[in-house]
């Protein structure tokens, strides 16, 4: 019979990921278990973590009270391979999701409103919030982020890069490093959802990418430019 005060978090998104899992015995929290993913091993190690963990904890899948994921934005495989395992426990349990973004869990991990995560290519994803506005998240480079006026006082990082990027293109910034967000983080923010009651269908369940793929990209990019396919 499911329990839903336990909760089962994935993250997968980034460099390296990790599972956690917990109950909530009252106002608090309780986390019971927490396991780290080497990076590029999720497809093959993600589900034998969660099964370890659930037995370490004297549990199972359908006792599950909800799953909370988060979906990006990231690593395009590690995001698709995080959302892919959850639908197919969620479905079959009939368990209860909620996805966060991991900007967002780094923010509030951080006490700071705004942050920014390396997207490589000389880009960083970044969630700017301000007291009188809603978030908002995108992708930005030196150009766009130049273009903001005025930058946010106060930004999370919990990457070289990324700062790197930020402290060229808004120099008055304070850059708050910050350790890099995991399962365990997502968990202490997505139980409050869950409890909210704003868990989504899992078949509804998405991407945060805020990029285009790769295969996308160059896709419409050799669309638009069959000669260079042929050269």
């Amino acid at each position: 019979m499911p329990d839903a005060r336990l909760i089962l978090a994935i993250d997968t998104c980034g460099p390296t990921g990790s599972v956690a899992l917990g109950r909530l015995p009252g106002r608090d929290l309780e986390i019971l278990g927490r396991s780290e993913l080497a990076g590029r091993t999720y497809s093959a190690m993600l589900v034998a973590a969660i099964a370890d963990l659930l037995q370490s904890a004297g549990t199972e899948l359908r006792s599950l009270g909800g799953i909370v994921v988060v979906n990006g934005p990231g690593s395009f495989t590690g995001v698709r391979v995080g959302l892919s395992t959850v639908k197919g426990l969620a479905e079959g349990a009939a368990i209860p999701v909620v996805t966060l973004s991991r900007l967002q869990v780094l923010s509030r991990k951080s006490g700071v409103l705004s942050s920014a995560l390396d997207a490589h290519r000389g880009e960083v994803f970044v969630r700017l919030e301000r007291k009188e506005s809603a978030a908002k998240e995108f992708l930005a480079g030196a150009r766009e982020l130049a273009a903001i006026d005025p930058p946010p006082i106060r930004v999370a990082v919990c990457e070289e890069e990324a700062a790197a990027i930020l402290a060229a293109a808004w120099p008055n910034t304070q850059l708050i490093p910050t350790p890099s967000p995991a399962a365990v983080d997502a968990l202490r923010l997505g139980e409050a959802r869950l409890v909210a009651g704003a868990a989504i269908d899992p078949a509804l369940i998405d991407g945060h990418y805020l990029r285009r793929s790769d295969a996308e990209i160059f896709g419409a990019d050799a669309a638009a430019n069959p000669a260079v396919v042929r050269q």
